[in-house]
Protein backbone atom coordinates (compact mmCIF):
# COMPACT_ATOMS: atom_id res chain seq x y z
CA UNK A 1 0.00 0.00 0.00
CA UNK A 2 3.00 2.11 -0.32
CA UNK A 3 4.31 1.63 -3.36
CA UNK A 4 4.15 5.36 -4.86
CA UNK A 5 4.14 4.06 -8.72
CA UNK A 6 1.22 1.76 -7.68
CA UNK A 7 -1.59 4.88 -7.67
CA UNK A 8 0.24 6.94 -10.51
CA UNK A 9 -0.57 3.52 -12.72
CA UNK A 10 -3.95 3.17 -11.76
CA UNK A 11 -6.86 5.30 -13.39
CA UNK A 12 -10.60 6.33 -12.91
CA UNK A 13 -12.87 3.16 -12.01
CA UNK A 14 -9.50 1.53 -10.43
CA UNK A 15 -8.01 4.26 -8.80
CA UNK A 16 -11.68 4.70 -7.10
CA UNK A 17 -11.70 1.40 -6.26
CA UNK A 18 -8.22 1.42 -4.69
CA UNK A 19 -9.02 4.63 -2.48
CA UNK A 20 -11.95 3.12 -1.35
CA UNK A 21 -10.04 -0.33 -0.50
CA UNK A 22 -7.57 1.98 1.80
CA UNK A 23 -10.38 3.75 3.15
CA UNK A 24 -12.18 0.51 4.58
CA UNK A 25 -8.73 -0.77 5.54
CA UNK A 26 -7.73 2.79 7.44
CA UNK A 27 -11.91 3.76 9.14
CA UNK A 28 -13.03 -0.05 9.45
CA UNK A 29 -10.62 -3.18 9.73
CA UNK A 30 -8.07 -1.51 11.81
CA UNK A 31 -7.97 -1.36 15.79
CA UNK A 32 -10.89 1.70 16.15
CA UNK A 33 -13.74 2.30 14.34
CA UNK A 34 -14.53 5.36 12.34
CA UNK A 35 -17.70 7.29 12.75
CA UNK A 36 -18.26 7.00 9.08
CA UNK A 37 -17.43 3.48 8.60
CA UNK A 38 -20.50 2.14 7.33
CA UNK A 39 -20.62 4.67 4.79
CA UNK A 40 -16.84 3.61 3.69
CA UNK A 41 -17.88 -0.18 3.21
CA UNK A 42 -20.85 1.21 0.83
CA UNK A 43 -18.70 3.68 -1.20
CA UNK A 44 -16.09 0.51 -1.62
CA UNK A 45 -19.27 -1.92 -2.44
CA UNK A 46 -19.86 1.06 -4.98
CA UNK A 47 -16.78 1.34 -6.53
CA UNK A 48 -15.91 -2.72 -6.73
CA UNK A 49 -19.57 -2.50 -8.56
CA UNK A 50 -18.48 -0.33 -11.27
CA UNK A 51 -15.83 -2.51 -11.97
CA UNK A 52 -17.86 -5.38 -12.87
CA UNK A 53 -17.09 -7.17 -9.99
CA UNK A 54 -18.67 -9.24 -7.86
CA UNK A 55 -19.83 -9.91 -4.51
CA UNK A 56 -18.73 -13.17 -2.85
CA UNK A 57 -20.17 -14.29 0.14
CA UNK A 58 -17.60 -12.81 2.76
CA UNK A 59 -18.44 -9.23 1.65
CA UNK A 60 -22.12 -9.91 1.69
CA UNK A 61 -21.81 -10.64 5.22
CA UNK A 62 -19.52 -7.90 5.55
CA UNK A 63 -22.50 -5.03 3.85
CA UNK A 64 -25.11 -6.88 5.30
CA UNK A 65 -24.18 -7.62 8.98
CA UNK A 66 -22.28 -4.55 9.97
CA UNK A 67 -23.36 -4.33 13.34
CA UNK A 68 -21.86 -7.91 13.96
CA UNK A 69 -18.68 -6.53 13.77
CA UNK A 70 -16.69 -5.77 16.82
CA UNK A 71 -15.68 -1.91 16.60
CA UNK A 72 -11.90 -2.90 17.08
CA UNK A 73 -11.27 -5.50 14.06
CA UNK A 74 -7.68 -4.99 14.06
CA UNK A 75 -6.93 -6.19 17.37
CA UNK A 76 -8.75 -9.90 16.03
CA UNK A 77 -6.71 -12.94 16.77
CA UNK A 78 -5.45 -14.96 13.61
CA UNK A 79 -7.36 -17.68 15.13
CA UNK A 80 -10.85 -15.74 15.16
CA UNK A 81 -10.01 -15.19 11.24
CA UNK A 82 -9.12 -18.36 10.27
CA UNK A 83 -12.02 -19.85 12.10
CA UNK A 84 -14.36 -17.54 9.67
CA UNK A 85 -12.33 -18.34 6.55
CA UNK A 86 -13.09 -22.68 7.70
CA UNK A 87 -17.05 -22.03 8.39
CA UNK A 88 -16.91 -20.62 5.65
CA UNK A 89 -15.07 -22.85 3.42
CA UNK A 90 -17.82 -25.81 5.26
CA UNK A 91 -20.64 -24.26 3.67
CA UNK A 92 -19.61 -24.12 0.66
CA UNK A 93 -18.95 -27.60 0.75
CA UNK A 94 -22.09 -28.07 1.99
CA UNK A 95 -24.17 -25.93 -0.72
CA UNK A 96 -21.71 -27.41 -3.57
CA UNK A 97 -21.97 -24.04 -5.59
CA UNK A 98 -25.23 -22.78 -4.69
CA UNK A 99 -24.92 -19.28 -3.64
CA UNK A 100 -27.89 -17.78 -2.04
CA UNK A 101 -29.98 -16.37 1.43
CA UNK A 102 -30.01 -20.23 2.73
CA UNK A 103 -26.33 -20.52 2.93
CA UNK A 104 -25.94 -17.24 4.46
CA UNK A 105 -28.69 -17.53 7.35
CA UNK A 106 -27.76 -20.83 7.77
CA UNK A 107 -24.10 -19.74 8.61
CA UNK A 108 -26.44 -17.29 11.37
CA UNK A 109 -28.34 -19.29 12.15
CA UNK A 110 -25.28 -21.70 13.32
CA UNK A 111 -23.53 -18.95 14.76
CA UNK A 112 -26.50 -17.81 17.01
CA UNK A 113 -26.83 -21.70 18.16
CA UNK A 114 -23.25 -22.22 19.12
CA UNK A 115 -22.50 -21.49 22.99
CA UNK A 116 -19.10 -19.93 23.63
CA UNK A 117 -19.42 -20.04 27.78
CA UNK A 118 -18.03 -22.49 29.91
CA UNK A 119 -20.48 -22.45 32.55
CA UNK A 120 -24.12 -22.72 32.54
CA UNK A 121 -26.54 -21.65 34.67
CA UNK A 122 -28.55 -24.32 37.16
CA UNK A 123 -32.27 -24.42 37.51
Amino acid sequence: MIDPNFEKKVIDKEHDAWLSLKAVIKGFLGNHRAENAKKLVDDMLEAYKKLGCRMSLKIHFLHSHFSFFPSNLGTASDEQGERFHQDVQKLEERFQGRWDTTMLGDYCWRLKQEDHSKHKRKS
